[in-house]
């Protein structure tokens, strides 16, 4: 899987290199770490705040049911040995209800937050996305590649324009 990764890389550099010495144009490469810019930028900072605050809320909200369960389990040890086996056995099982019903509502705040997430962060994206876009025209970039892309290891620093697109990305509020 590695190896195909990078003889794609390799193939689309020569293809590139190819495509660009017809046109004696000289080859721009950039580099752009679209995540590290969605969360320096004004409005990523403030969906990034958002996104805290919901998921702070949603622990909130599932808190009592997680000291209820360790209640339950500490009180079950303490108890194990002079509780009747018909009682012992009702408290494992409302245990494993507590848990059961603990974990479902986990799985579905989880959801929900994704949901949020791309909600909230989505669109930002898609912002951002065309910033880079239009730095890549405007500038003359043959290929702007995101830092995070399978295949790349290295880039010199030289070569990211992260900031310029930050910045950008900053004077085009709404």
């Amino acid at each position: 899987m590695r190896a195909s990764r990078t003889f794609l890389a390799i193939g689309l550099l020569a293809v590139l290199v190819g495509a660009t010495g017809a046109d004696d144009e000289p080859l721009r490469i950039a580099v752009v770490d679209v995540n590290q810019a969605l969360n320096s930028t004004d409005e990523g900072k403030a969906a990034r705040e958002e996104l805290a605050r919901k998921q702070r809320e949603a622990e909130a909200r599932v808190q009592p049911r997680i000291e209820r369960f360790k209640e339950l389990q500490e009180e079950l040890k303490s108890k194990k040995f002079v509780l009747s086996e018909d009682a012992l056995y009702q408290r494992q099982l409302d245990l494993l209800e507590l848990k059961n019903e603990i974990e479902s509502e986990m799985k579905e705040l989880e959801g929900k937050f994704k949901v949020d997430e791309e909600r909230i962060v989505g669109p930002l994206r898609k912002k951002m996305i065309n910033v880079v876009q239009s730095i890549g025209r405007e500038q003359g970039f043959t290929l702007i590649v995101e830092r995070a892309s399978p295949g790349l290891l290295y880039s010199r620093e030289a070569l990211d324009i992260t900031d310029a697109v930050i910045e950008q990305f900053n004077k085009k509020k709404g």
